[in-house]
C-alpha cells in the first residue's frame, strides 16, 4: 500500500472528524486545540523552553542539536512508542505541530525510520486555526429558537439534532446553560479558543448538511456572552439578524422543568461530587448564583427569594423550591424575556408549542431565510 500524502485539505479533515496527533508542547495544547486531537508532544514544556533560549542565544543549528540531545535514548524511545500506538489505533489520522515545520517533520521522519509512514498537516495548527476562523465568517440560513426560561428550548434543540435536523447547541459547546444559574457544577467551560474551534467545526458540518438537504440551521437564541465565553463577533452579527421561532410552554410546565434541572438533577450531581456534603454545596452554589443578580432583582425581592431558597434547602422541600422558582420567573426572567422579545418582534416568523414548532420546521421552505 502506498503511504498517504501530507494534506492541507482542512475542510475534509474537520468534516470527517479525522484523528489528529498534536506534537506541540503541553502548554501550547492547553491554550488551544481541536476536538479530535491527542497531545503526544515531541518536547515537554521545559525542554521546549531550553531549546528556545538556545535558539535566541546560539542560533537554529545549536537549538536543533540541543533538541536532539534532550529527546534521545530512552526518552525518545518512550515517545516514539506512544506515537506508534496512536498511528496504529488511528490509521486515517494526521500529525501536526504549530506551523507544520521542524517538529512535525522530525516526528514524521522518526516514525518512518520505525517503519510507519504517517502524513502530516501542511501548515500545522496555525493554518488549521486560521481556516476555522474563516469558517465563522461564512453565512448560511439560520433560525433562532427563542422562548421563555424553562420552555424547553435546549431540550427540543437536542432532540431535533439527534433526529438529524441541522442545528448547533451553543450551550453544550460552551458547557454553560446561558443563565445566572447556568454554570455546570462538575466541569469548567472550555478556553475561548477551544470554544471557537468547536463552534467553527459544527458550523462547517451543518453548512455541509444544508447543501444536500436545504433547511435553515437551528440555533438557540443566545446573547453574545455564554458564561465567560463569547460568540465570535462575525458569527454573532450574522446570527442576530436571522429570523426567530418562539417556543411557548405553560407557566406550570416551565416551573416543573426548572425544578427538575436546577434542583432535582443538580442535587444528584452534587451528591456524586461531594457525598454527604452535597446538599450544602448545592445550596451555596444556588445562593451564589442568585446573589449575582441581586441588583437586577432589587434588594427586597432578592431577599425574599433568598429566604425561600434557604428554607427549601433546609427542609428539602420541592414545594418551597417551586415557590422561589415561580417568584424568580415572574419578577426577573419573564419581564426580561418580554422586553427582549419586543426588540425582535419584526424577526419572529413563528410561535408555538414544541409539537407546533416541530411541524413548522418539517414544512419550512429554504426560501424563508
Amino acid at each position: 500500500m502506498n503511504p498517504r500524502s501530507d494534506s492541507q485539505d482542512y475542510h475534509r479533515i474537520f468534516l470527517n472528524d479525522t484523528p489528529l496527533l498534536d506534537v506541540r508542547s503541553p502548554i501550547e495544547f492547553s491554550k488551544g486545540a481541536f476536538p479530535t486531537a491527542c497531545n503526544i508532544p515531541l518536547m515537554s514544556d521545559a525542554e521546549r523552553e531550553q531549546v528556545g533560549i538556545c535558539y535566541k542565544h546560539a542560533g537554529q543549528e545549536a537549538a536543533i542539536a540541543l533538541g536532539h540531545r534532550l529527546v534521545s535514548g530512552e526518552t525518545k524511545a518512550n515517545r516514539l512508542q506512544k506515537w506508534q500506538d496512536f498511528t496504529q489505533k488511528n490509521p486515517t489520522g494526521y500529525l501536526y505541530c504549530f506551523r507544520g515545520g521542524l517538529r512535525s517533520r522530525t516526528v514524521q521522519e522518526w516514525l518512518r525510520q520505525a517503519g510507519c509512514d504517517y502524513p502530516l498537516v501542511v501548515g500545522g495548527y496555525k493554518a488549521m486555526r486560521r481556516f476555522l476562523l474563516e469558517q465563522l465568517e461564512v453565512t448560511a440560513p439560520l433560525l433562532r429558537l427563542a422562548g421563555q426560561t424553562g420552555s424547553g428550548k435546549t431540550e427540543l434543540l437536542q432532540q431535533l439534532i439527534q433526529e438529524g435536523y441541522p442545528g448547533i447547541d451553543l450551550e453544550k459547546l460552551a458547557n454553560h446553560r446561558g443563565s445566572a444559574f447556568g454554570r455546570n457544577p462538575d466541569d469548567h467551560q472550555p478556553t475561548p479558543i477551544n470554544f471557537e474551534n468547536a463552534l467553527a467545526i459544527d458550523w462547517l458540518k451543518v453548512r455541509h448538511a444544508y447543501l444536500t438537504h436545504p433547511r435553515p440551521i437551528l440555533i438557540e437564541d443566545e446573547g453574545r456572552a455564554i458564561g465567560r465565553l463569547a460568540q465570535p463577533l462575525a458569527f454573532y452579527n450574522h446570527f442576530r439578524q436571522q429570523p426567530v421561532v418562539v417556543l411557548t410552554a405553560p407557566f406550570a410546565e416551565r416551573v416543573d422543568r426548572i425544578l427538575d434541572e436546577y434542583v432535582q438533577q443538580q442535587r444528584l450531581v452534587f451528591q456524586r461530587l461531594y457525598g454527604e456534603h452535597g446538599s450544602q454545596h448545592h445550596r451555596d452554589f444556588m445562593l451564589t448564583a442568585l446573589d449575582r443578580i441581586r441588583k437586577r432583582l432589587g434588594g427586597v425581592c432578592h431577599q425574599q427569594i433568598r429566604n425561600c431558597m434557604l428554607q427549601a434547602f433546609e427542609s428539602n422541600s420541592d414545594i418551597l423550591h417551586r415557590q422561589w422558582i415561580e417568584t424568580l420567573l415572574k419578577a426577573y426572567y419573564d419581564p426580561m424575556y418580554d422586553y427582549q422579545l419586543r426588540q425582535k418582534k419584526d424577526q419572529i416568523v413563528f410561535s408555538g408549542n414544541a409539537g407546533e414548532v416541530r411541524e413548522f420546521l418539517n414544512h419550512i421552505q429554504p426560501a424563508l431565510t
